[in-house]
């Protein structure tokens, strides 16, 4: 929409359309963008950590450092995602992850978490990627019914290998309490991705990776994913863990409907490079490719630039691309009445880009700095 404008009041967007067209209540305190454009904040539904800080930890003060540098990035939402560890250490960066969502106070320089993503541990030992072999578990309701109270009711999304012994019975489970349910970290065939879809499964986590390779003959959960039109599925657009062509290719199979951007960001995002650590695990990172023990462990992208990364990958427009990253994976997580379009009746999240693409500012809640 050309020469447009918003309306907020209470954090919310109570009208959206042309300047000349909209009547602006007395009093209100209006800010001229210029020749910004105006996107929904961006939404990260699998995010480890950032600014030196890991979400594991769940401290005040990281959680704060890690809000920010998401923020001055265009997110304005987000997911703490959780990495394999001892149970008791699970359990304890749950409780404090829940209790301070619970607790979390209104800030516009901050993103807000939306629900807890929890990778792990019920992940295949052959797709473990850097997770560790000695925390991964078999697939136990009770230890699941733990976390999920550990977290105060604020998991949002599981991932989980389908092919893991009871999987199907949990996916049901989870899927039944209002869980998305993700496939990833798995080694499922064809056949058993596909009853995982039946049972409850709805979208798939970094597409490609920490996967069965897909083959003509043995296809496996990419062969699933690619094609299931009632699937969503998320990338990790850095051009280090999906070649671009492959991006372009996933692209082209899921559509603009069903593709969602994520980082898999780690600790050192926005940091020099160095040795962070990703939950227990110590990464190496050095010219923004995150290793431990020579495999890849997650990111330092950011979502602005994985916005920059799906136009030059794919040859997609801005407003294409945004929606990858807004109203995407605001609808994976059912509240897209919400979040991830400026429209009213939505939280008025809101990120300011210039022209060629660079975020300005970013409006959380309708506060503006």
């Amino acid at each position: 929409m050309e020469n447009a404008a918003l309306i907020i009041e209470d954090g919310i967007i109570s009208a959206v359309g042309r300047r000349e067209d909209l009547m602006v209540p007395a009093g209100a305190r209006v800010i001229d963008f210029g020749d910004a454009i105006l996107a929904p904040g961006l939404i990260d539904i699998h995010i480890h950590g950032g600014a030196g800080h890991d979400v594991m930890d769940a401290s005040d003060e990281g959680l704060a450092a890690i809000e920010r540098l998401m923020a001055r990035h265009g997110v304005t939402s987000y997911c703490p995602t959780t990495v394999t560890a001892p149970t008791d250490q699970t359990s304890r960066a749950l409780e404090a992850l829940g209790k301070a969502m619970q607790s979390e106070k209104s800030a516009g320089d901050r993103a807000r978490a939306l629900g807890i993503h929890l990778e792990g541990p019920f992940l295949s030992h052959a797709r473990r990627g850097v997770h560790s072999p000695l925390y991964l578990q078999p697939i136990s309701a009770e230890l699941f019914h733990r976390m999920c109270d550990a977290a105060g009711g604020q998991v949002s999304i599981l991932t989980i290998a389908p092919e893991l012994e009871g999987g199907l019975e949990l996916i049901a489970e989870a899927a039944s309490r209002g869980i998305c349910v993700s496939m990833g970290h798995s080694n499922a065939d064809l056949a058993c991705s596909n009853a995982g879809i039946r049972a409850g499964v709805r979208h798939a986590t970094h597409t490609f990776n920490a996967m069965r390779r897909l083959d003509h003959r043995d296809p496996g959960l990419l062969g699933a994913i690619l094609t299931n039109d009632t699937l969503t599925a998320d990338i990790i657009a850095d051009g280090q863990h999906v070649q671009p062509e492959v991006v372009d290719l996933f692209l082209r199979a899921k559509g603009l409907d069903r593709a969602v951007l994520i980082t898999d960001a780690i600790s050192a995002t926005g940091m020099p490079d160095g040795t962070y650590h990703l939950g227990l695990y110590k990464v190496t990172v050095s010219n923004g490719r995150c290793e431990s023990h020579g495999k890849l462990a997650g990111s330092v992208l950011t979502m602005d630039e994985a916005v920059a990364n799906i136009m030059k990958f794919c040859g997609i427009s801005f407003q294409n691309a945004i929606r990858l990253a807004t109203l995407n994976p605001a609808r994976v997580l059912g509240i897209e009445n919400r979040k991830g379009s400026l429209r009213a009746g939505a939280d008025a999240d809101i990120v300011v880009f210039s022209p060629s693409g660079e975020v300005r500012q970013t409006i959380v809640g309708g506060m503006v700095n």
